[in-house]
């Protein structure tokens, strides 16, 4: 009978120990907010985007291009955004195109950014002919960009191409394309 108190009184001795260093751990997990309002995660996150506007006569391009990304650090950030445009010349041919992005960007150095960046995008077009017919291509396009620029604070200006591009597609008229980035 002594042997079983003795080990009942080893078995609360190693709850009790378990449970203060088990208190112990979770009190060192435990942290305070910091003073700022905004939580760890969106200290780290950018918005930006792109807008694109020309109007001329019997032509008209409209594009709206939100995106944000998260900088892990100063050399990394991951990002995703939205993508949709219009464009319609008189009556003979519009538009309509929309989908999404996942980018990577890359600044070995503060004033160089290198990026990736993966896009998928519905078309929609109506090619209007003089003969009354219509042609209609609806189809899917994948883009891979790969781009570098020269970035000054949240500014980058560069230069991007398309691996992927093919000039059959109608999506874009040349693989490289110019950039402007602004993230807030």
């Amino acid at each position: 009978m002594k042997n079983h108190y003795r080990f009942l009184s080893f078995e609360l001795l190693l709850i009790i120990i378990f449970l203060s260093f088990s208190s112990l751990t979770l009190a060192q997990l435990r942290t305070s907010a910091p003073p700022s309002s905004k939580s760890y995660f969106w200290k780290n996150v950018q918005f930006g985007g792109g807008f694109g506007l020309s109007l001329g006569t019997g032509f008209t391009d409209v594009t709206l291009a939100p995106n944000a990304i998260y900088n892990f650090n100063n050399y990394v950030s991951l990002g995703a955004g939205l993508q949709g445009s219009y464009v319609s010349f008189k009556d003979n041919y519009s538009s309509a195109i929309y989908g999404a992005s996942l980018i990577t960007l890359f600044n070995p150095i503060e004033v160089v950014q290198l990026s990736v960046e993966l896009e998928e995008v519905r078309v929609n077009q109506t090619i209007n002919q003089n003969t009354g017919y219509n042609i209609k291509n609806n189809f899917w396009n994948t883009g891979l960009f790969l781009g570098a620029g020269y970035r000054v604070e949240n500014v980058t200006i560069g230069a991007r191409y398309n691996v992927l591009y093919n000039k059959n597609d109608f999506v874009y008229s040349e693989a490289f394309m110019p950039f402007v980035r602004i993230y807030f």
